[in-house]
């Protein structure tokens, strides 16, 4: 893909997509290391800007940990490949697809079975408590899906998903792991690193059989918005590049 792309004429916009896929492919390596990813499963995409609507997607088959910027192939909103080796996963089609079409605002895709947010999507009727002040934000982005009972197979569950995420941020999907959207990279992955945070204070605290300590309903921030406008999504995300740029370099290539 590199070869690819450095044949073309040099433009803004080919300069944009691979600062992306260097965005990207650092986000699938801390994943790894976060240990947010399942088998060979999982799957993370973004909008690529242009007249034709298409997404960066990981090819089936890959470790979040050899992932490369390189590596991520590019599709239509109707499934086909249209630059890039690999096949497009088809449950990831039908759920970032759908994601973004329906939801202009969801340029990233984010969907991933992390431990303790899949730990909560396993409970019966269990929510984000308002016990951390993380939840303070958290809480008002969030959304429950009880009805995904099986893979997805089709564009109508992937719809049924994309209408009930609506404007909400994150979607904790029963028995199944959480999908997190936003307007760039660095949003949907820093607000998916402190839902995972979050839920791992939750669940420490539920496992000592104490009831949980409420925060006042009227703290709530009320925030709809980018996440980046309130947290250093950008600064968490150049962090975490600056490790991998020292550890594991290979990922921007």
């Amino acid at each position: 893909m590199a070869n690819i792309l450095t044949s073309l004429s040099s433009s803004e916009a080919e300069a944009r997509e691979w600062a992306q896929r260097a965005d990207m492919a650092a986000v699938f390596r801390i994943g790894a290391r976060l240990g947010w990813n399942e088998h060979i499963g999982n799957h993370n995409s973004l909008m690529l800007e242009g007249d034709e609507p298409t997404f960066l997607i990981n090819p089936r088959g890959f470790l979040f940990q050899e992932l490369r910027a390189s590596d991520l192939i590019v599709c239509d909103l109707a499934g086909r490949v249209l630059r890039g080796k690999g096949e497009l996963r088809r449950v990831a089609f039908h759920i970032h697809a759908r994601i973004h079409l329906a939801n202009p605002k969801a340029a990233c895709v984010v969907h991933v079975h992390p431990r303790y947010l899949t730990a909560l999507s396993m409970i019966e009727g269990a929510e984000f408590s308002l016990s951390h002040h993380n939840s303070l934000l958290l809480n008002d982005r969030t959304v429950y899906d009880d009805e995904g009972n099986e893979p997805v197979h089709d564009d109508s569950e992937g719809d049924r998903i994309a209408r009930l995420m609506g404007d909400k941020t994150i979607m904790l999907m029963r028995g199944h792991g959480v999908t997190v959207v936003g307007p760039t990279v660095h949003d949907a992955f820093d607000e998916t690193y402190l839902a995972e945070r979050t839920c791992m204070y939750q669940v420490t605290a539920m496992q000592t059989g104490q009831p949980l300590h409420k925060l006042p309903e009227g703290l709530r921030r009320n925030h709809t918005g980018p996440w980046g406008e309130r947290l250093d999504a950008r600064l968490h995300l150049d962090a975490w590049r600056r490790v991998l740029d020292r550890e594991e370099p290979d990922y921007s290539g």
